[in-house]
């Protein structure tokens, strides 16, 4: 496949929704496989999709390319996990080039930590500079349970390897009301304490899970407002490119996020859209909104037609998501492993 034209002619306006939104943040899922079985992501037994319709890495690279082109200025790899996919290393040197020339502000990726033990090094010499590690607890018997018989120990090797590379390495952990609580403020002294920022997820209702999710859903308002209860929360501006806000904790000296699609969502300033694995191109996570770019790709469109496709989409970006709970059924039929965490 011919790789997109990266030359200078090919800068164009940037990408607008129509609510006036600039798009310059793209997700990228590069595979719907993982190597844990994390309850509120996928069902136990998932079927995972077929070779042929998978993007190949040369796909990826140049829809992400097009996207760049366009004025995308952060691109973000996602699973899956995304270091379980062959060769997905030189992918990610194949977009450092777009780093290289000043068209990219970042190039980062979202893990389980599992992998980063024999990644982390690549990773840092490809240009990335800092991550985010998925981890809801510390306790190796709730990891083993949440993650359907993963090793805690594994994934805290690999947050100490990454970091060992010069990678920041930041923490995300969902909030589950009869899972881990209660052990929130342990896992954010223990993330301020190893130098990594932390950043806390509202549960989203994607795709049918084995648990009940009006069971696990908390309100980061109620744990935001728990931890105020004992500590300092200091609102600050930091932005990162994605929906979290953040405070920085006074007795820990170290920055949190909050992420909240359903208790307070951050749609009015969305700059955000994903691609999946197969091509599919969702402009709003919380929505059944879809564009096939793998279609048009495999059609044998020119650069042009790409970014028009391209352009149709984020013009449709809808204003918000429909996000709600829902006991075990889902609010997007999709799950979060085939979307792109």
């Amino acid at each position: 496949m011919t790789p997109y034209d990266d030359t200078p002619a090919q800068a164009a306006a940037p990408l607008i929704d129509g609510f006036g939104r600039t798009v310059r943040y793209l997700r990228v899922s590069v595979t719907d496989r993982c190597d844990l079985r994390c309850v509120y992501c996928m069902a136990e037994h998932m079927t995972f999709l077929p070779k042929a319709q998978v993007l190949t890495l040369e796909e990826l690279d140049r829809i992400a390319s097009a996207f760049v082109s366009l004025g995308t200025r952060k691109l973000r790899l996602t699973g899956g996990e995304p270091l379980v996919r062959k060769g997905v290393m030189g992918l990610v040197r194949g977009l450092s080039r777009h780093l290289a020339s000043g068209a990219l502000d970042e190039l980062t990726l979202t893990t389980n930590g599992t992998q980063l033990g024999a990644f982390a090094g690549e990773l840092a010499d490809a240009g990335v500079r800092r991550i985010n590690v998925s981890l809801d607890t510390l306790k190796p018997d709730l990891f083993r349970q949440l993650t359907r018989g993963g090793d805690l120990g594994k994934v805290l090797a690999g947050v100490a390897a990454a970091q060992a590379a010069g990678l920041a390495v930041k923490i995300n952990a969902v909030a589950l009301r009869d899972a881990n609580a209660a052990e929130i403020p342990d896992l954010i002294r223990w993330a301020h304490g190893q130098g990594c920022d932390m950043t806390l997820i509202e549960t989203m209702p994607m795709g049918e899970v084995d648990v009940d999710r009006t069971d696990e859903f908390l309100s980061l308002k109620d744990v935001r407002r728990e931890l105020e209860s004992f500590w300092t929360l200091e609102d600050i501006p930091l932005t990162t490119g994605g929906p979290a806000r953040y405070v920085r904790v006074a007795e820990t000296g170290g920055r949190l996020g909050f992420i909240t699609p359903l208790s307070h969502n951050f749609c009015d300033t969305c700059n955000r859209v994903r691609l999946t694995c197969t091509g599919t191109l969702h402009t709003c996570l919380g929505r059944e909104d879809a564009t096939d770019l793998r279609a048009v790709l495999r059609a044998g469109a020119s650069d042009a037609e790409l970014a028009d496709a391209i352009r149709a989409a984020v013009l449709a970006k809808p204003q918000g998501h429909d996000f709600r709970i829902v006991p075990r059924g889902a609010s997007v039929s999709r799950h979060m492993s085939t979307t792109g965490g």
